[in-house]
């Protein structure tokens, strides 16, 4: 997991807007397994380990349901320790009749899911990196069926829920324009490109990690921004590394036009496709 530690630029939490906090509530923690770490009226900050705020969601006071073509999130992918927690997953699915995708990404081994208000989830483990094969700077990364087997054979069946070393693997979003948002992303806060998928998608990272970020426009080429109170992507955070990185960044993202307002523990920027970003150290 050291891909999701210092200096790495990583994801450490996603807030999500959805219809119904107390039914969002019960699927996060019956289907996902996620304890909760704070409740209010209307927000629930979840966690896997007790103590990490990875996911918080949000009922706003009007919702509005997302149109079909709007930027924001495609998926936030919650990364599990192990295959083995991999299989624990799927075999608890199966048991409550959860529908899941899943896909081969050479990479990883990834499940496909959406909570109650079509908000995209991934759950993933990753293979060692060792095993992982990079062209010059460029990570293979492949999309095929996932044998599913192979996984359950390393199952022990003992799922309760999320397990405490789960992180925010990566978050991938709907972006209007690619290029913008590559010049965003790259020029203005550091990442690297390590995947094009032609001219429709992206991933980038930092520290060689296959991606802590995806873009595409797949369903989203020159789509609006999602409204205020439409679910779906709120906000989603990024642990940045020393003072000096958070000065580089502002300067660099003000030098492309981007908007910078400081917070409490650092600043919020917003992408050219209008997903709203927390920078904290």
């Amino acid at each position: 997991m050291h891909f999701h530690e210092k200096p790495n630029t990583y994801v450490t939490n996603v807030e999500i807007k959805v219809s119904d906090l107390q039914s969002s509530l019960a699927y996060y923690q019956e289907v996902i397994g996620f304890k909760v770490l704070q409740q209010e009226s209307h927000k629930a900050t979840l966690t896997a380990d007790g103590k990490t705020a990875l996911l918080t969601i949000v009922q706003p006071e009007t919702v509005e349901e997302k149109t079909t073509f709007t930027t924001g999130l495609y998926h936030f992918a919650l990364l599990l320790p192990s295959r083995r927690d991999l299989a624990n997953v799927i075999s608890h699915f199966h048991k409550n009749g959860v529908y899941f995708g899943a896909s081969d990404h050479d990479v990883s081994e990834a499940l496909y899911l959406s909570d109650p208000d079509k908000n995209g989830i991934e759950i993933y483990a990753d293979r060692p990196e060792d095993k992982w094969t990079w062209h010059s700077n460029q990570v293979h990364m492949v999309t095929e069926p996932l044998n599913i087997q192979s996984i359950l054979a390393e199952g022990n069946d003992t799922w309760s829920g999320l397990p405490a070393g789960t992180v925010m693997g990566h978050i991938h979003l709907s972006v209007s324009n690619l290029i913008e948002a590559e010049e965003f992303y790259t020029k203005g806060l550091g990442f690297d490109i390590v995947t094009r998928y032609g001219t429709q998608a992206l991933f980038i990272s930092t520290g060689r990690y296959h991606h802590h970020i995806g873009l595409n426009t797949w369903y989203s080429e020159n789509a609006p921004k999602l409204g205020e109170h439409q679910v779906g992507l709120k906000t989603f955070s990024l642990r940045l590394d020393n003072e000096q990185q958070v000065a580089t960044m502002k300067e660099n993202l003000r030098a492309i036009g981007a908007p910078v307002t400081d917070i409490a523990e650092g600043f919020q920027t917003e992408d050219p496709a209008g997903n709203k970003i927390l920078l904290k150290f």
